[in-house]
C-alpha cells in the first residue's frame, strides 16, 4: 500500500491558499464540500451546548417582545389612560406605567442574560475548538507540516479564532435579536395602522437597496483586508522564524520592503472599507429621518381627520425611529459574519486533512523490542509523480548493531532514517521492527523504542533539566544528571548561571549550538530507546566537543541498534557497519575497515579525511 500517494481532502484547497488566505476560486463541488465540512464542524461544536442555545433563543424572543412592546403600551396609556385621568380615574395611567416599567425590566434583564450566556457559550465552544486544532496539528505527519506553512497555522489559531469569537459573542444578540426586533416592529406598525405600514414598507425599499449595496461592497473590501492581514502574519512569522538566515544574508532591507508593501496594501484596503462605511451609515440615517418625517406628516393629517389616535401616532413615530436601527446593526455585523463563516470554513478544511502516517486501528503490541530492523522491498517517493528517492531496498540490521550511513547530500540517507522513525511510510514494501511492520505498531510503542536526534537541536522554553527530561517524563534529577554526564554535558551545564535550573529561553538562546546539541543528546540518552538514530547530530559540535562526547557515544551505541548519518568520519569509524548510499541505492556495505581496504567510494572519503587531518 502506498501511503504517500493518497490524496488528501484539503490538498486542492491548500494549493489554492499558498499565496495567502484570501478567498480563492473553487469549483462548485469543492465549495459544496467545504460548506458541508463547515456545517458539520459547527454542529459538532453546538452539540455539547445545545440546551444553552435553546435557553438563549427563548430569552431572545421574550426580551425583544418586551422591548418592542414599549411604544404600544405608551400609545394605550395616552389614548385610554389620559382621558380616564381627566375624568378623575388614574387606574389606566398607573397600569400603563407599571406595564411599561415591567416590560423595560424584563427586556433589560433578559437581554443581559442572553448576551452573557452567548459569551459564556461562545468561549466554551472556542476553547474546545482551540484544543482540537492544536491537538490535530500536533498529530499531523511531517509531510503536512512541510506543506502547510507555519504562518497559516498561526492564522488558524489567532485571526480565524478571533473572527469566530466575534460571531459567537455578538451573533445571537445582533443577528437574531435585531431580526426579531424588525419583525415585531413591522407587525405592530401594520397592526396599529396599515396606512403607516405601507409608508414604512415603501421607505424600506431604498433601505434594502442601500443595505444590499453596502453588503456587497463591504464584503469585497473586507475579504481584501483579511487577505492582506493573513499575508502580513505569514510574512512576519516566516521572517522571525528564519531570523538567523535573515541576519546571515543581510535580508533585512528586502524583508522590510516586502513588509512595507504588505502593510501599505492592508492600509489601503482598510481605507476603502472605511469609505464604504462613510457612505452607508449617513445615508441610512438620512433615510431614517425622512421616514420619521413621512410618518409624522401622514399620521398628523390622519389625526386631524379623526382617522388616527394621538397615542398611536406617537407609537408609530417611536417605532419609525427604531425601525432602521436593527438594519444598521445587521449590516455592520455582516462583515464579521462573513469573516466568521470564512474562518470556520478554513478551520474545517484544516481539520479535514487526512494524515498519510496513520495510527493502526488494531496495533500489534511491542512492549519489549530488541531493536532488529528490516527493510523488505522498500522504495519511497515524496509525491505521487515525483522521482524515486529510495530505490527498492532489502536491508537487515541485527539488534544491537551500529550502522553508519554515508554518501553525498540527497543520496537518500535521511530518507532511510525518516522511514525507520516513521515520519513517512514507504511507497512500496515494509519497514519492520522485530518482524512487525511499523504501520502495525502503535505510536506509543514506536516512540518508546525509536528515538531520532536531528541536526536541529530544538530546545523548548524552560530549564535545562526540563529539556533533558523530555526523553523520560518524570525522571529524577539524578537520572537527568547521569544522562548529561554520560555524554559530557554535565561540565558546561554546571557552569551555567543556575546549573540545571537555568532557563534556556525559546530556541535555546542562552546556550551555544554545540551545547544545544549536547542537551539533545542527553535527552535521547535518558529516553534509552532500543533504536537510536543520529541524523547529522554531531554537525554542530566543534572538534573539542566532538571528542568530549565520543566516549559517551561509544558507551551508548554499544548496547542498542543505532543508525548514524554523518559526514564526519570520526563518528562513522566507531560503527560496526557502514552503508554507502548513492542515488537512492546502497552501493557499498561492510565494516569501516573492510570498505577502506576495498578501495571504493568509502575508501575515497576516508583518504580525503586522512589528508585533511
Amino acid at each position: 500500500m502506498s501511503a504517500t500517494t493518497t490524496a488528501r481532502p484539503g490538498d486542492d484547497k491548500r494549493d489554492q491558499e499558498n499565496s495567502g488566505d484570501g478567498q480563492q476560486e473553487m469549483t462548485a463541488e469543492q465549495a459544496k464540500l467545504s460548506r458541508q465540512r463547515s456545517f458539520t464542524l459547527l454542529m459538532e461544536l453546538l452539540r455539547p451546548v445545545k440546551a444553552q442555545f435553546v435557553l438563549m433563543a427563548v430569552m431572545v424572543v421574550i426580551a425583544q417582545a418586551a422591548v418592542v412592546a414599549g411604544p404600544a403600551i405608551i400609545a394605550w396609556g395616552i389614548d385610554e389612560g389620559l382621558p380616564a385621568l381627566m375624568e378623575g380615574d388614574g387606574t389606566k395611567v398607573l397600569q400603563a406605567t407599571i406595564l411599561h416599567m415591567t416590560a423595560a425590566i424584563i427586556g433589560g434583564v433578559l437581554t443581559f442574560g442572553y448576551v452573557r450566556q452567548s459569551v459564556v457559550v461562545g468561549q466554551k465552544m472556542l476553547l474546545s475548538l482551540r484544543r482540537r486544532v492544536f491537538r490535530f496539528t500536533q498529530k499531523q505527519d511531517l509531510e503536512f507540516h512541510e506543506h502547510y506553512t507555519s504562518g497559516r497555522i498561526v492564522s488558524r489559531q489567532t485571526s480565524d479564532m478571533e473572527a469566530l469569537r466575534e460571531l459567537l459573542d455578538s451573533g445571537v444578540s445582533i443577528m437574531v435579536g435585531s431580526t426579531l426586533s424588525m419583525v415585531f416592529t413591522i407587525v405592530l406598525i401594520v397592526g396599529m395602522d396599515w396606512v403607516t405600514g405601507v409608508v414604512m414598507l415603501l421607505m424600506l425599499v431604498p433601505g434594502v437597496w442601500l443595505t444590499v449595496w453596502f453588503q456587497r461592497r463591504s464584503s469585497r473590501e473586507y475579504r481584501a483586508i483579511r487577505t492582506h492581514s493573513a499575508r502580513l502574519i505569514v510574512h512576519f512569522v516566516e521572517a522571525m522564524a528564519g531570523i538567523r538566515a535573515v541576519k546571515a544574508f543581510r535580508k533585512q532591507e528586502r524583508n522590510q520592503a516586502e513588509f512595507d508593501q504588505l502593510a501599505q496594501d492592508y492600509r489601503d484596503a482598510s481605507l476603502r472599507s472605511i469609505r464604504v462605511f462613510g457612505i452607508y451609515q449617513p445615508a441610512l440615517r438620512i433615510l431614517a429621518n425622512v421616514t420619521i418625517a413621512a410618518v409624522l406628516v401622514v399620521g398628523g393629517f390622519r389625526v386631524l381627520s379623526g382617522d388616527l389616535q394621538v397615542g398611536v401616532l406617537v407609537a408609530l413615530v417611536l417605532y419609525s425611529r427604531r425601525f432602521f436601527q436593527p438594519v444598521d446593526e445587521i449590516a455592520n455585523f455582516y462583515n464579521a459574519f462573513q469573516s466568521a463563516v470564512a474562518a470556520l470554513e478554513k478551520i474545517a478544511n484544516l481539520l479535514a486533512e487526512q494524515p498519510h502516517v496513520k495510527e493502526s486501528a488494531q496495533p500489534t503490541p511491542l512492549p519489549a523490542s530488541t531493536g532488529r530492523i528490516d527493510f523488505e522491498g522498500v522504495s519511497f517517493r515524496y509525491s505521487e509523480d515525483g522521482p524515486l528517492v529510495l530505490k527498492p531496498l532489502d536491508l537487515h540490521i541485527p539488534a544491537g548493531q551500529t550502522v553508519a550511513l554515508v554518501g553525498q547530500t540527497g543520496a537518500g540517507k535521511s530518507t532511510v532514517a525518516k522511514l525507520i522513525s516513521r515520519f513517512y511510510d514507504p511507497s512500496e514494501g515494509a519497514v519492520k521492527l522485530d518482524g512487525v511492520d511499523l504501520r502495525d505498531v502503535s505510536m506509543h510503542d514506536l516512540t518508546a523504542n525509536i528515538v531520532m536526534v536531528t541536526q536541529e537541536a530544538y530546545l523548548f522554553s524552560g530549564t535545562v533539566a526540563d529539556n533533558i527530561a523530555l526523553g523520560k517524563p518524570g525522571a529524577t534529577r539524578e537520572e537527568i544528571r547521569a544522562a548529561a554526564e554520560a555524554i559530557g554535558a554535565d561540565e558546561f551545564i554546571e557552569k551555567l548561571p543556575y546549573g540545571y535550573d537555568t532557563d534556556v529561553n525559546k530556541r535555546g538562546g542562552r546556550v551555544s549550538a554545540g551545547q544545544r546539541q549536547l542537551i539533545s543528546f542527553a535527552r535521547a540518552f535518558l529516553a534509552d530507546p532500543k533504536v537510536l538514530i543520529l541524523d547529522e547530530a554531531t554537525s554542530s559540535l566543534d572538534i573539542p566537543s566532538e571528542r568530549m562526547v565520543q566516549e559517551g557515544l561509544t558507551s551508548l551505541l554499544g548496547h542498542r541498534t543505532s543508525l548514524i548519518i554523518a559526514h564526519r568520519l570520526t563518528t562513522v569509524m566507531i560503527a560496526d557497519r557502514v552503508l554507502v548510499v548513492h542515488g537512492g541505492e546502497v552501493v557499498e556495505d561492510g565494516s569501516p575497515q573492510e570498505l577502506v581496504a576495498a578501495g571504493g567510494r568509502f575508501a575515497a572519503l576516508y583518504q580525503a579525511w586522512q589528508d585533511s587531518m
